[in-house]
C-alpha cells in the first residue's frame, strides 16, 4: 500500500521540546502506566532514561553493555534487552546507583558475533518481541526476530533474516505484529500467535515514499492506528489499520527513532531522537537532536503490557 502524500493541513509542525537530555543515540521509548513515567536509553553511550512528567524530574543509569529495547515487568522491574543479553534490573531496590546491578537471563544470539539486540516491545500476551540487528560492513542480515517468556525462554520466531529490525508492535487484539527491515522504505505486518510464536506470511502495510527515508520505531493506538518514526525524514507517520497516511507530525531534528503515547489520558505522542548521521553543521543547525520530543495527539494510547514474570 503507498505512503500517501498528505495535505499541508494534515502535518503537525509545532513539536515541543520534552528533554534536553541530547542523546548520541536515542531509542526505545516505553511509557509506564505503573510509575507514569518514560523510559528510553541510549544506545551509544549504554544509558537507560526516566522522565517523570508530574515534577519534570530526567536521569539516568549506565549499562554494562549497549541496550536495545526494554519492557517493564508486572512487579515493576525491568526487563532490558542488552547487546548479547537479556536482564532483569530493579531500578527501586538501587534507584541512587549509577549504575545498578542485573541478573542475567539469557544470552542472545551468541553463535553470531557480528549482531546486537535492537528494537522491541511486548505483545498483548505479556511476551517481549525483539530484534537482533547486523552490525556486518556489507549489511548482511544477519539478525532475526525473537520471542521472550519466562515459560519458554528465547523462541525464534519464523520471519525472514533482518539488518536492522524495527517498528515492532501489535494491533490492540495482538493477532497482527507490524515491524520492517529498516534499509528497506516500507512496514511490513503478518498474523501472530503469541502461544506459539508464531508468524503467519509477511504482508506489505505501507511504502515510505523516499528511497532514502528508514522506518524505525513504531506503536499502536487504541483505535488501531500505527504510528512510526521515519529516520532522515524529520517526521513521524499515522498510519490508519488499512496501510493509509492519516496524520504526518514534522519534526526540528532529522532523525526520530522511536515513539511511545503516554502522559495524561496516554494521548500525549513522546518522540526519541538520534545525533548519529550528522554533519557538523547539521547538528550545529538542530542542537536538540538526541532529545525527546512531545505533542498531544487526541488520540488514546494503549497501556503496555508488563512482561510476565511469572
Amino acid at each position: 500500500m503507498p505512503d500517501a502524500v498528505a495535505a499541508p493541513s494534515s502535518a503537525v509542525t509545532d513539536v515541543p521540546l520534552l528533554v534536553d537530555s541530547r542523546c548520541t543515540h536515542g531509542e526505545g521509548a516505553l511509557w509506564s502506566a505503573q510509575r507514569h513515567c518514560l523510559f528510553w536509553v541510549d544506545i551509544s553511550e549504554r544509558r537507560l532514561w526516566q522522565y517523570r512528567p508530574a515534577d519534570a524530574m530526567h536521569r539516568s543509569w549506565l549499562l554494562p553493555d549497549r541496550p536495545g529495547c526494554l519492557a517493564e515487568g508486572d512487579d515493576g522491574r525491568l526487563l532490558i534487552a542488552l547487546a548479547n543479553s537479556l536482564q532483569r534490573l530493579d531500578i527501586d531496590r538501587d534507584g541512587d546507583a549509577t549504575a545498578p546491578p542485573l541478573e542475567w537471563l539469557a544470552d542472545v544470539q551468541p553463535d553470531v558475533a557480528e549482531t546486537r539486540s535492537n528494537d522491541g516491545r511486548t505483545d498483548r500476551a505479556g511476551n517481549l518481541v525483539f530484534g537482533t540487528m547486523s552490525e556486518d560492513p556489507a549489511r548482511a542480515p544477519l539478525g532475526r526476530y525473537y520471542q521472550f517468556s519466562m515459560r519458554h525462554g528465547l523462541r525464534e520466531l519464523n520471519l525472514p533474516p533482518v539488518v536492522i529490525p524495527n517498528a515492532i508492535c501489535f494491533s490492540p487484539d495482538g493477532a497482527t505484529m507490524y515491524f520492517c527491515d529498516s534499509v528497506r522504505p516500507a512496514l511490513w505486518c503478518c498474523d501472530y500467535d503469541a502461544e506459539r510464536a508464531h508468524c503467519g506470511p509477511p504482508r506489505l502495510f505501507a511504502a515510505l515514499p523516499d528511497p532514502h527515508w528508514e522506518p524505525d520505531g513504531a506503536i499502536v493506538d487504541a483505535e488501531g492506528g500505527v504510528w512510526n518514526a521515519q529516520w532522515r525524514a524529520s517526521r513521524v507517520v499515522r498510519y490508519r489499520p488499512d496501510g493509509q497516511v492519516d496524520r504526518v507530525v514534522l519534526l526540528p531534528v532529522r532523525n526520530p527513532t522511536c515513539v511511545a503515547l503516554g502522559g495524561a489520558g496516554m494521548r500525549q505522542l513522546m518522540i526519541t531522537s538520534s545525533r548519529l548521521d550528522h554533519t557538523d553543521g547539521q547538528l550545529a543547525a538542530s542542537p536538540h537532536a538526541g532529545g525527546v520530543f512531545a505533542l498531544e495527539t487526541g488520540i488514546a494510547g494503549l497501556p503496555e503490557h508488563p512482561f510476565r514474570w511469572a
